[in-house]
């Protein structure tokens, strides 16, 4: 019951001044900030199982959070995205602080825009929306199959249509794009996001882009990828931002594609932990190896398929096993709907559906282009509900 007060009294005070907003530094660990605050370390980290303590080493840099303050200064709660499905609630209850993941509330909106090419795809994009990452996925969407700086001109024409998630009224998450096209000599090139997550053209061809390998060979997958799950026992919510593939200690770990190390170093949830910064924005997760291989450090260019460390069971582990976790632009995604040894060609069924889906999307990108309206975000107010807890909503601007 007191919890359920704390989360109104947060809720309603979200745009008041005891409620502040920041942004988690580069570099900063989840104890650090512990310390640097004042919170107890004992309650809010080495009294939690496992699961949370290796969730927190997955806070991003630069993600923006909110603290509340009592009339003393005093932090009563704090919120902390980890992903766009869950969120790290720190609170004060019985006088005493707590930990928890709840789901994170947002609403989710469609917007298009059209404009005239005058710089580049990617300048243009950033200056109408103010979204970098959403010029960084248009602009790696076509990368294999067109060369701007060639057959791009000063007043071609592009459209994109994408979702959007909005989280305390602001933008929140990475936007997904579902349709776009660029008009290029007269003629008009397409990308959509088809029901299977993958990009095609307008013929049902898979749009290559990041290609990854399997890191551990005729591995078992012991658990799969979940942004948010309930535990129907622990009476949690979990995540588990990654793939587990069982293996024998010692197994080899290969780079799942080539890249740079960014970090090679032991962490206290995930032991013995790998990262490998790729092109288009992707970085690959590779935690509780033995050991690294000889050579592999910060700062160090490996190829795909090349060894790089050993199943181990460093960390908070229960046995040996590699956890491979994708992100892109800083956000967790599956890696097994990126691990593929080929693109794919639809055919039959999935062809006629992408077919009708296509044809959609075109009407779509039809009418923006008929209308020619330079990109207007158009205001409006709607009720958002903050926490797990949707009886308690505030009216919001939710376009920030």
């Amino acid at each position: 019951m007191i919890r359920f007060f704390l989360l109104i009294l947060f809720s309603t005070l979200l745009f008041s001044s005891g409620v502040n907003n920041f942004r988690w530094l580069d570099g900063e660990t989840y104890l650090e900030f512990l310390e640097k605050n004042n919170l107890p370390l004992k309650e809010l980290y080495y009294n939690l199982d496992k699961d949370d303590q290796k969730f927190t080493e997955e806070i991003r840099s630069g993600t923006n959070c909110q603290i509340l303050k009592n009339s003393k200064g005093k932090i009563d709660q704090i919120l902390i995205p980890m992903n766009d499905e869950l969120q790290i609630h720190l609170f004060k209850e019985n006088g005493t602080y707590a930990f928890e993941a709840i789901p994170i509330i947002s609403n989710t909106k469609t917007e298009a825009f059209t404009i005239e090419i005058s710089h580049s795809p990617y300048y243009d994009i950033m200056k109408a929306t103010g979204s970098t990452k959403l010029a960084q996925i248009f602009v790696s969407s076509f990368k294999h199959s067109l060369n701007f700086k060639r057959d791009l001109r000063k007043g071609d024409t592009l459209v994109v249509i994408y979702d959007q998630k909005y989280r305390l009224g602001r933008p929140f998450s990475m936007p997904i794009l579902k349709v776009a096209m660029i008009e290029m000599k007269h003629k008009k090139h397409y990308i959509y996001l088809n029901d299977d997550d993958r990009y095609y053209d307008e013929n049902g061809n898979e749009v290559e882009g990041f290609l990854l390998a399997c890191p551990v060979k005729n591995a078992r997958i012991s658990s799969y990828f979940s942004k948010r799950r309930y535990h129907p026992i622990l009476k949690k919510y979990r995540a588990h931002t990654g793939v587990d593939y069982a293996a024998r200690r010692g197994t080899p770990i290969v780079a799942a594609g080539s890249g740079r190390v960014v970090f090679a170093g032991y962490t206290r949830g995930y032991g013995n932990l790998i990262k490998i910064l790729h092109a288009d924005g992707y970085m690959t997760f590779y935690a509780h190896q033995k050991s690294f291989r000889r050579g592999i450090k910060r700062g160090r260019y490996v190829k795909k398929g090349q060894t790089i460390g050993y199943v181990g069971t460093t960390g908070l582990s229960t046995g040996p096993h590699l956890h491979f976790g994708l992100y892109k632009h800083g956000n967790a995604i599956d890696p097994l709907r990126v691990v593929q040894v080929t693109t794919k060609k639809l055919k039959g069924k999935e062809k006629d559906a992408f077919v009708k889906l296509r044809d959609n999307y075109n009407q779509s990108v039809a009418l923006h282009l008929e209308n020619r309206t330079a990109f207007n975000k158009q205001k409006s107010t709607d009720k958002m509900c903050y926490f797990y807890n949707e009886k308690q909503c505030v009216d919001s601007d939710t376009n920030g």
